[in-house]
């Protein structure tokens, strides 16, 4: 089984020597580290550029055109 790797995705010991099985042990802690953290919310974006206002019927004025604007009838 291979797992997929990005750019930046390596481990290298820099000072030292370390067993297959302590590094295994690091990676094994450090990637359930990473599983127990929120993930990331997206960035949130301004309702000013959003499209789908543009989509809206108009509104007529009379009589319950405010409910009707609430009910989007």
């Amino acid at each position: 089984m291979s797992i997929p790797q990005e750019p930046g995705d390596e481990v290298s010991v820099v000072h030292g020597s370390a067993a297959p099985e302590d590094i295994a042990a690091l990676l094994a802690v450090l990637i359930s580290h990473a599983a127990a953290q929120p993930p990331a919310e997206p960035p949130h974006r301004s309702a000013w550029g959003n499209r789908a206002y543009a989509h809206r019927r108009m509104l007529h004025p009379g009589p319950g055109a405010w409910q009707a604007a609430v009910r989007g009838l």
